[in-house]
């Protein structure tokens, strides 16, 4: 196994700017995308079908209870 390594200095400085400066989309909406936030900030069901996605979320609830291994909830 590869010994531990320790980041240099710059990259801590890089990274502490980074964290601090304002975060921005790297583009503005295109028209479409624009179009449909209003259409489904208008229409909820527009995010899918409630009973489907409750169903969805039950089963991936019972799946997750029962992970085994990696990922497993503990």
């Amino acid at each position: 196994m590869a010994e531990p390594t320790e980041s240099e200095e710059t990259t801590h400085n890089a990274e502490s700017q980074g964290a601090d400066s304002a975060h921005e989309a790297d583009r503005p909406p295109t028209t479409d995308e624009d179009l449909a936030a209003e259409r489904s900030r208008e229409d909820p069901s527009m995010s899918g079908d409630q009973e489907e996605v409750g169903e969805h979320y039950r089963e991936m609830i019972e799946r997750g209870a029962h992970q085994k291994g990696e990922g497993e909830i503990v």
